[in-house]
């Protein structure tokens, strides 16, 4: 039976691709959240441990990885996937997971995802800085207002965060910002990051083994685990990867800025956690800091 639908009728249909664009990035932008929201819910109540958690974690975004990967890229022979990624990315992911984890059993969800983004973005521009590029006045003035807001936190007062926390929230932060830096430029992003989520078991389960004492495991653990490591994880990364070519470099990292927005938003509804004056005067200085020398940075010189 033949369709009476014209081409421009089907073109009709479907939402302008700013529209596509805008949905997609916003579902990348709820899924980075809800990764610190789901380890925070998890962590919090104790129904999993952290070094279960992490392995747990990462199993489910080398599957869901994996899996997406075999349908979209259909390659000649399943284990070449193994082939793609390598250890120094995948070493880099397992020390942002796991101290992400271990970070969120004393941090409130905000907080910690403002000092996870802050360190990202602040490692990535001290790593390019190292390499040669040299920041202007106003990058600086962006990156000493941002180190000013994590300072910030730590004041003495009733709403400081554990120093051990913050310490395992930053390493974090550095790990993925490096591990953000060695995939830039991948020919293979999807592929790249399904091998990475692969080899990093490897490690996690090295970790569990060494505090295999304190391993303990709920059915709701284990579910926030899966849909960490699936959905926030492996979809949020897959869509991100899909979304980001559409996007000018300075409007992907910015619109990252509302990522520990949304983390405070979700630990208010989903853990109860107020979110404090503290946290609001910190990240209006960090965010507002990483704003300000991402909009002034000049592209490098070739």
């Amino acid at each position: 039976m033949s369709s009476n639908i014209s081409p421009s009728d089907q073109d009709h249909s479907r939402p302008p691709h700013w529209l596509r664009t805008l949905g997609l990035t916003a579902f990348a932008m709820l899924a980075f959240a809800g990764n610190s929201v789901l380890c925070r819910l998890a962590l919090k109540d104790e129904t999993i441990d952290p070094a279960g958690y992490t392995l747990m974690r990462l199993i489910a975004g080398a599957v869901f990885l994996a899996l997406l990967s075999l349908i979209l890229l259909k390659p000649s022979r399943p284990n070449q996937i193994l082939n793609y990624g390598n250890w120094p990315a995948a070493t880099a992911l397992f020390i942002y997971a796991a101290t992400l984890s271990f970070g969120y059993i004393s941090i409130d969800t905000g907080a910690g995802a403002l000092i996870l983004f802050g360190f990202v973005q602040l490692s990535m521009i001290l790593i390019g800085a190292f390499r040669g590029h040299r920041p202007a006045l106003t990058e600086w003035a962006g990156i000493l207002l941002a180190f000013g807001g994590l300072s910030y936190m730590l004041l003495p007062g009733s709403e400081a965060p554990e120093l051990a926390g913050f310490v395992l929230m930053a390493i974090s932060g550095a790990a993925w910002g490096v591990y953000t830096l060695i995939g830039r430029g991948s020919a293979t992003p999807l592929a790249d990051t399904s091998g990475n989520f692969l080899r990093s078991c490897i490690p996690a389960l090295i970790l569990l083994f060494y505090f295999l004492g304190d391993v303990y495991l709920t059915e709701r653990g284990l579910l926030l685990a899966i849909a960490s490591g699936a959905l926030a994880s492996g979809a949020g990364y897959a869509v991100w990867y899909a979304v980001i070519n559409h996007l000018r470099v300075s409007q992907a990292a910015v619109v990252q800025l509302s990522v520990p927005v949304i983390a405070a938003v979700g630990g208010l509804l989903f853990a109860a956690e107020p979110i404090t004056s503290r946290f609001v005067i910190a990240s209006l200085l960090v965010l507002g800091g990483i704003a300000i020398v991402t909009l002034s940075k000049k592209p490098a010189r070739q």
